[in-house]
Order: structure tokens, then C-alpha cells, then sequence
């Protein structure tokens, strides 16, 4: 055990709900206290060799090596002062004593601006490097299904009404747009991500703290980060509101969201198309991947996407719990910050492992029931949505009408209603419909 007196108290304090704060957050303190003590050595303002010794340390803690040293209850004091002291007692622990806790390790620090930034970058590292890759990963696997799907002609539907048909190719379009854009808007908040408040120290100021520390360090936090993240660390636009708000991890947070909503509709279409096989739409094969009933013999479930859906209700959730907790911003801080870096971090990883999970072990495996699709487009009735321009709105109403009643297929109906063949052939034609003004 590593850990001192005030990470003591607070493990004795916090018996709330026996999970820690994010690794990522951990090993992000690793690495400001390293840049910290190079920063403070290169200012004159602490011992060139103590600081040798924080470095080593604090770059064990940014390599996981200490992980199990962190132990206290991610529901905590608001500022995440308990964790901030539980990294400085670590690393005197590590340093056999010489640096000291607060007048050496925490120097030109306070928890108040070290904590939330270290929450900052873990989360933008997390999602620069882990979320909007599986999500081009996702969109690219459903790109790929367009195009094998281009010429699967299908019934539309709208309200889950039968509308004109469509091609399968269509759809999987639209769903890579709308995952490449859910990536594209997450990506978009992360600059703000990197403005940290470093260099604030208790309340924005910067009290005891040298004027060169914060751009030195975080110069010195890019030379340990990946070359994008690197880019985005950045001074804030202002000290202090930097520290009582917490605003771009919310857009961060909102940009999951709409993630989470992307992937919702996406799944619901996926097992709404693969439903049956007998007695549903059967227009689309899932893989097989696991057995899905324990009593039902042969029955098959769209288990990814049903994963999916629980994922992106998680998420939708936690944007909700980071919402009410960044309002809790009074004056000079907020005291919520824990709470929304477990809520973000964890909305990111799980949005990872889902859109991977969602690309390989299902979009990649999707089947085409050919047939079945074309039978369902010659079904709707929609089609004679076509005929509009030949014979308008009112005489296509009673077309339908009377084929619905009557369960006789449209083109006969319509050829009884005075309608030439060679209208309904030029009219009717599935995949002209299907390509819409792309036909003209």
C-alpha cells in the first residue's frame, strides 16, 4: 500500500458504491504531476533531482503500473480533491518520502484545476483514439452493405405503413451517413475538450503559481500524448470559467447522445427487418451466434443489436446525469466533476465496444433475402404512388382502394380501371421507383 493518511480517510469516508475513478483519469494525474515536476525544475522553483524522482513516479502511475494504488470511491468530494491527494501520496510513497505531498508533488497545483483536467484529456484521449475510429469502423462495414445491397429492391415503409419501395442498398446508405455524422459531431467537440484549466489553481487565478507554469506544462503534457491529442491541449478562453463550469464536456456528453439515438434507430431497423424468419419481415439474416432460447429448440435472436440498444440507453442516461451535474457550477467551481468523468469515460467505452461489436460480429455477417424483399415490394400498394403523374392523386386512390379490399393484385385492378400496359410497365417498374428522380 502506497497510499497516505488523507487517501486513507477518504476510502473510509466513501463506502458509496465500491467502483474507483476511470483508469484513464489516473493515469492522465500520472502524467500532469510529471509534467508539473519538469516544469516546476525548469523554473528553478523545486530541486532538478526531486523532480527526476516525481517524473519516474508520475510516469509509472501515466503507465498503469499503480492502478490498484487508487482505490477511492469514484462518488467522492465534488473537486476530486481525494484522488488528486491519493496521486501525490502515491508518488511520495514512490519516491521513498522525498518529495513531499503537497509542497512538492502538488506544487503550482490545486485540485481544482488538476482534477477536471485530467478528466478533460482522459476523455478526449478515449474518444479521439478509441470512439470515432470504431465508429468509422461501423460506418465503412455499412457502406460496405450498401454497396453489395445496391439492386435489393424492398418495400418502404413509413409510421410502419407500407410506402414506395426502396432498396436495402438505400437504407444501409443512409445508415453509414448517420453514423459517419454522429463520428464527425463527436470529433467536433473535442478541441474544447483540450482547453484544460490548468494553472488556475484554487479559484482561476492562479495564486502560487509562476505565470510560465501552465503553457510550460502543458507543453510538456503534449510531449507525453498522442500527436492528436497533443494538438488539441490548449490554454482556456478564460481562467475562470474554466473552472466553474464544466460546458465542453457537456457538448462532449451531447455528442454521445446523438450517437447513442443513431444507433438506437439503426438497430431497431435491424431487428425489425431480420424478424421472423416465418412470421415477421424476414427481409434481412443476422449471423447466428448463440443459441436464443433455452427452451424454444432452433431459435435465433438479433443479440448485437439488443446489446447495442442497452448500451445506448446507458449512454442516454449518463448524458442526463451529466447535465444536472454540470448545472452544479457555483461562483468558482463545480463539485460535480467525478461523477461526470465516470459518466463520460464510461458513455465512450461502452459506445466503442458496441459500434465494434455492431461492424464485426454483425453488419460484416448481414444476408440479403433477395426474394423475399421483391415479394414485399410487389405487395405494397404504395407503388401506385407512381401512377399519380399518369392518372392523378384521386383515380390512384380508388385503384388502391379497391385492391385492398379485394386482395387482386394492382396491375389488374388498374388495367380495369382503363389503365394501359404500357403505363403500368413504365410506371410500375420497382427499381425505377426505387431510384426516385435518379431515374429522370
Amino acid at each position: 500500500m502506497l497510499w497516505g493518511t488523507e487517501t486513507s480517510k477518504a476510502v473510509e469516508n466513501f463506502h458509496i458504491s465500491g467502483e474507483p475513478i476511470p483508469p484513464r483519469v489516473v493515469h492522465w494525474l500520472g502524467r500532469i504531476k510529471s509534467a508539473a515536476a519538469e516544469a516546476n525544475a525548469e523554473l528553478g522553483l523545486i530541486d532538478a533531482d526531486l523532480a527526476a524522482d516525481i517524473v519516474v513516479a508520475g510516469d509509472a502511475i501515466a503507465g498503469g503500473e499503480h492502478d490498484a494504488e487508487f482505490p477511492i470511491d469514484v462518488f467522492q468530494t465534488g473537486s476530486g480533491t481525494s484522488s488528486n491527494m491519493n496521486a501525490n501520496e502515491v508518488i511520495s510513497a514512490l519516491t521513498e518520502g522525498r518529495a513531499h505531498p503537497n509542497d512538492h508533488v502538488n506544487f503550482g497545483q490545486s485540485s481544482n484545476d488538476v482534477f477536471p483536467s485530467a478528466v478533460h484529456l482522459a476523455a478526449l484521449e478515449a474518444a479521439h483514439d478509441d470512439l470515432v475510429p470504431a465508429l468509422d469502423q461501423l460506418s465503412d462495414a455499412l457502406s460496405t452493405k450498401a454497396v453489395e445491397f445496391v439492386d435489393v429492391v424492398k418495400a418502404g415503409r413509413t409510421h410502419l405503413m407500407d410506402a414506395v419501395p426502396v432498396t436495402l442498398g438505400q437504407e444501409f446508405a443512409g445508415y453509414a451517413a448517420q453514423v459517419a455524422s454522429a463520428g464527425n459531431q463527436v470529433a467536433a467537440t473535442l478541441p474544447e475538450l483540450g482547453r484544460i484549466p490548468l494553472g488556475g489553481t484554487a479559484v482561476g487565478n492562479g495564486l502560487n503559481t509562476d505565470p510560465a507554469f501552465a503553457g510550460l506544462v502543458r507543453r510538456k503534457l503534449g510531449e507525453k500524448a498522442s500527436p492528436a491529442v497533443a494538438a488539441s491541449i490548449a490554454a482556456p478562453a478564460d481562467p475562470f470559467a474554466a473552472q466553474a463550469a464544466r460546458d465542453a464536456m457537456v457538448a462532449t456528453s451531447g455528442a454521445l447522445k446523438v450517437a447513442a439515438v443513431a444507433l438506437t434507430k439503426i438497430c431497431n431497423d435491424l431487428r425489425w427487418m431480420s424478424s421472423g424468419p416465418r412470421a415477421g419481415l424476414g427481409e434481412i439474416v443476422l449471423p447466428e451466434l448463440q443459441k436464443g432460447s433455452s427452451i424454444m429448440p432452433g431459435k435465433v435472436n438479433p443479440v448485437i443489436p439488443e446489446a447495442t440498444l442497452q448500451v445506448c440507453a446507458q449512454v442516454i442516461g449518463n448524458d442526463t446525469a451529466i447535465t444536472v451535474a454540470a448545472m452544479q457550477g457555483n461562483f468558482e467551481l463545480n463539485v460535480m466533476v467525478p461523477v461526470m468523468a465516470r459518466n463520460l469515460i464510461g458513455s465512450i467505452d461502452l459506445l466503442t465496444a458496441a459500434a465494434e461489436a455492431l461492424a464485426t460480429k454483425c453488419v460484416a455477417g448481414i444476408e440479403a433475402n433477395v426474394e423475399r424483399c421483391l415479394t414485399l415490394a410487389e405487395l405494397t400498394l404504395a407503388t401506385a404512388t407512381a401512377l399519380n403523374p399518369e392518372i392523378g392523386y384521386d383515380a390512384a386512390t380508388a385503384i388502391v382502394k379497391e385492391a385492398a379490399t379485394s386482395g387482386r393484385p394492382l396491375r389488374d385492378v388498374a388495367r380495369q380501371h382503363g389503365v394501359a400496359d404500357d403505363v403500368l410497365d413504365r410506371a410500375l417498374d420497382l427499381r425505377a421507383i426505387a431510384r426516385g428522380n435518379a431515374s429522370a
